[in-house]
């Protein structure tokens, strides 16, 4: 037992330095006080971090954000927390632009080039044509099953009505690059070895932090509703950028849960979704309505509620024949979930 608290202390402490000058302290205990984290993260806990440490971090920070901006998914952890279960993060999902986005890169690229150096690799490409986007699992080299993936989405705006490209290049086609020099050299030092100083880490994680967030200007209205017109995803990244779209926690039995939640009066998706294979169950809270700055011709400005971030639940099957989890998505799956940022 005490070799076995000794490993918990260490991975506690691996993610603690790196989230402290992050978050603060508060948030960065309430973290660790619920998240699971393979012991294998403890290591090395000395004057370096590797990029599984790092990747585990800015999951740990994408999550207390999200905390933050939905009230929904702040009341479920908060619950979990109070009944003492551990939160095991799966993956997280962000949406992208691919067409003219300015100084930031086009598409899924925005994010896979620091990603790269984070230790995650492109494992599965799924097609949603009904959305007009394509999602790329970014999955980490290292530790797959417990470091969570990445689910990045793009729209493909080249492939919309010219009345809803037209304001999509109004909206996105000036966006601001958040990596600058000091996240470049610091992603360059991770990357020549999987390993960093702790100072360079701070320096990725505050830069990866900065891209999940909106790189243009609040889109004007009439833009807006023509886009929304169109596709609602696009509709959704005209407000919230490239926040972080949902966080998912891994659990034994999501259609149980399911259940169990509708009876607590948690707004949850009707239908549990299921991959064609059978292995891959999932379901989400609605969206949350969150209060968006528009301008106007004018040049005034007004606020409406819009749909915001929201919560996932994912039950993953051992893959027949071995003892790894499937950690594929489904195309039927993902367009699913995507709908439950649809209302308005």
């Amino acid at each position: 037992m005490e070799a076995l608290k000794h490993r918990e202390d260490s991975v506690h402490f691996a993610i603690a330095r790196l989230l402290l000058p992050i978050v603060g302290k508060e948030a960065a205990d309430a973290a660790l006080a619920i998240l699971w984290l393979d012991p294998a993260l403890a290591y090395p806990n000395g004057p370096s971090a590797s990029r599984a440490q790092i990747a585990m971090a800015l999951h740990a920070a994408l999550f207390l954000d999200l905390l933050d901006r939905v009230p929904t998914a702040a009341r479920y952890v908060s619950e979990a927390r109070a009944s003492g279960e551990s939160i095991v993060l799966d993956h997280g999902a962000l949406r992208t632009i691919d067409g003219t986005t300015g100084a930031l890169p086009s598409g899924h690229e925005a994010f896979g080039r620091f990603l790269r150096p984070l230790g995650y690799d492109v494992g599965g490409l799924y097609p949603l044509p009904q959305l007009t986007m394509t999602g790329r699992a970014y999955v980490h080299r290292d530790l797959p099953q417990s470091v969570p993936q990445f689910f990045v989405s793009e729209l493909h705006i080249a492939q919309l009505p010219e009345a809803a490209s037209r304001p999509a290049e109004a909206i996105f086609g000036m966006s601001r690059d958040p990596l600058g020099d000091a996240e470049w050299r610091a992603l360059a030092a991770l990357d020549a070895t999987g390993e960093c100083s702790i100072e360079d880490a701070v320096t990725i994680l505050n830069g990866a932090l900065a891209a999940f967030g909106r790189q243009h200007i609040a889109p004007t209205l009439a833009d807006y509703q023509a886009l929304l017109a169109h596709s609602k995803e696009g509709a959704w990244i005209a407000t919230e950028g490239n926040a972080f779209n949902h966080a998912t926690t891994r659990v034994p039995d999501v259609q149980a849960l399911s259940e169990t939640l509708k009876t607590k009066g948690y707004p949850l998706k009707p239908e549990v979704e299921i991959s064609k294979n059978g292995r891959v169950r999932q379901t989400a809270f609605l969206a949350d309505k969150v209060s968006r700055p528009f301008r106007r011709e004018d040049g005034s400005e007004i606020t409406e509620q819009v749909p915001g971030s929201f919560y996932e639940f994912i039950t993953r099957d051992i893959v027949p024949g071995t003892d790894a989890l499937d950690l594929t998505f489904d195309s039927g799956n993902a367009t699913g979930i995507f709908a439950v940022t649809r209302a308005n």
